[in-house]
């Protein structure tokens, strides 16, 4: 066996390809990799209840979630980074009196302040998780990891003027991402290092979205999909095929994993 290595994927557009499924060609990739004795994680914007199927079909236990403020090794949580509390509850009551929509993200679920949405419907629809439960409220008590705002990028210029405190990510016509300052994947692959002490030589990563230049930017091995941003594909080391062409197994060949 090769010395050990770890590679860290991202989910959408990546091991799922357009229709939320995951290609053949990828499980038995990473069945194979498995194999070899190297260590799977996966990196996404999604939370942990999101791909918990996924996860068990893949046999993954170390997750790197809500790009990059929860983080969990070999099963056990190592790193939760939440949004701060007074911010965003400012953001929640500017959110409101623009109409726009916030869903709160925990490890355990999506709750909107919000009944009924037509941008909530059209974006979270894409990702076929369900619908959020609606509670506008559940920030109060709840350490949120990351929020969902629901405008158009010329609405959002707004909330980043008045937000320093957070980072947006915009992955969807009608939504961004919320996330604490200078959190990134990049940040919780780091946290995940740290617990694994591999050498960076050993760290690769694939993705394909807006939220993922950073950690493709930083990993010493990073994969950009033949069907992702064109800034993800600028920020990566190597370039695979699309994930409907086999881009997983093309990308692990090309990198000399498989």
């Amino acid at each position: 066996m090769s010395q050990q290595s770890i590679i860290f994927f991202d989910i959408d557009g990546t091991l799922l390809d357009h229709n939320k499924e995951l290609p053949g060609s990828t499980k038995k990739a990473i069945q194979e990799l498995k194999t070899k004795g190297h260590i799977v994680a996966i990196a996404t914007g999604r939370g942990p209840f999101m791909y918990q199927q996924l996860r068990e079909e893949l046999g993954i236990d170390t997750y790197v979630s809500y790009n990059g403020q929860y983080v969990v090794v070999e099963g056990e949580e190592i790193y939760a980074n939440p949004l701060q509390y007074d911010a965003l509850k400012e953001l929640t009551e500017k959110a409101l009196g623009n109409d726009h929509p916030v869903l709160y993200m925990d490890p355990d679920g999506m709750n909107a302040n919000v009944e009924e949405h037509p941008d909530i419907i059209e974006s979270i629809s894409t990702l076929k998780v369900g619908l959020p439960t609606y509670n506008p409220t559940y920030y109060e008590d709840n350490l949120i990891f990351q929020t969902l705002l629901f405008c158009t990028k010329e609405e959002e210029k707004q909330y980043i003027d008045a937000f320093p405190e957070f980072d947006f990510v915009r992955w969807h016509r009608v939504s961004t991402d919320v996330l604490p300052k200078g959190g990134s994947k990049a940040n919780g692959i780091e946290q995940v290092m740290k617990r694994l002490q591999l050498p960076k030589e050993n760290i690769y990563a694939f993705g394909d979205g807006l939220n993922d230049v950073e950690m493709l930017t930083k990993v010493t091995n990073s994969v950009a999909m033949g069907n992702g941003e064109e800034e993800a594909k600028a920020a990566a080391k190597y370039v695979t095929k699309s994930v409907d062409e086999d881009g997983i197994l093309h990308g692990l060949k090309m990198v000399g994993l498989l």
